[in-house]
């Protein structure tokens, strides 16, 4: 007997991931292809479409696939669409789910990446039985998805929660952000806000670091990482304005939805204590009296490539469930 399973994709600002998985979770297959190479939107889709096929081909006519979930900055769940995304190559209003279909006859559905990690997190993860948690995923951008009475919060056309496009302290920010407005958080907080903070303080600061001989392309948030890990006062500097600005946002959501937990997903996040030390010291500093010591404060139980993928692939199993794909629920 053949079996079901549903196609998860999500469409990062530096790699795309694709998974093949049954209704459980379990990945029959998997791939990725660099989403920074394809500048045209079409060609993307077609090297993406070319290596799902590939592995769809692998697995011996073994399964029936019943869709394709794929998570994206700024996707809109509403439309199909990615509209005007500043971590992505393709600007303006990309109509994706009726691009993709030209490869296809399945469902298509589109959500934002940050929404798809935080479905992957309640089904999956460590926000299993929890009914109000935020999701917060520090990848190139900053993204964040909002799980309020067991519901995603989507809001009127499909872009609540954009956290990332918030702004720091007035007065404090003027960096250029890829939205083309100055100060949002995620130019702070994500992989290249991060990198921007690094290269700021080696020029403010005397402290020698095996980092001022790396170029800004070269460089990424595991190596300033490590160089924390090894005593780096430059790099340990960065981590802590970083979790500085963090902390003094999450502050906000929790007086805005009263969450029980905060998840922080992403290859920044697994700086693990480097970036949580901070966060949390910052956050409980800046909350209301009512919430202090009531926030957890977690890292995201499952593997930093796949949360987003397995939130969307749940869009499919939901979608043949209740043919809604906004009413995921526990």
């Amino acid at each position: 007997m053949k079996k079901k399973v549903s196609i998860g994709i999500d469409i990062g600002g530096t790699n795309t991931i694709y998974g093949i998985l049954d209704r459980e979770g379990n990945f029959l297959a998997q791939g990725q292809i660099p989403t920074k190479d394809h500048q045209e939107i079409e060609v993307f889709l077609a090297a993406l479409n070319e290596k799902i096929r590939l592995s769809l081909r692998n697995l011996n006519n073994r399964i029936i696939v019943e869709g394709i979930g794929i998570g994206a900055p700024m996707g809109n769940i509403n439309k199909g669409t990615i509209e005007y995304s500043a971590d992505l190559p393709w600007k303006g209003i990309i109509p994706l789910a009726d691009l993709f279909k030209e490869f296809t006859n399945l469902p298509v559905i589109v959500t934002n990446d940050a929404n798809a990690a935080a479905i992957g997190e309640m089904i999956y993860g460590g926000a299993k039985g929890m009914k109000n948690f935020v999701v917060i995923t520090l990848g190139t951008g900053l993204g964040s998805g909002f799980v309020v009475n067991g519901e995603l919060v989507y809001g009127h056309d499909g872009f609540a929660g954009e956290l990332g496009h918030t702004t720091i302290r007035p007065g404090e920010s003027n960096r250029q952000c890829g939205c083309g407005r100055k100060g949002c958080l995620e130019t702070y907080v994500s992989a290249t806000g991060i990198k921007r903070t690094l290269f700021k303080l080696m020029g403010d600061m005397i402290d020698d670091s095996p980092l001022k001989g790396v170029s800004f392309n070269d460089l990424n948030a595991s190596m300033i990482s490590d160089a924390a890990k090894e005593g780096d006062k430059i790099a340990i500097r960065a981590f802590e304005h970083t979790g500085r600005m963090l902390g003094f946002k999450l502050a906000d959501v929790v007086a805005h939805t009263n969450p029980e937990a905060i998840f922080l997903f992403g290859g920044l996040a697994l700086a693990k204590d480097l970036i949580f030390e901070p966060t949390r010291k910052y956050m409980e500093e800046n909350l209301l009296s009512v919430y202090k010591g009531k926030v957890k404060l977690l890292l995201s139980k499952l593997n930093s490539q796949n949360a987003a993928v397995l939130g969307a692939s749940a869009l499919v199993w939901n979608n043949i469930e209740n043919g809604d794909a906004k009413k995921i629920s526990i």
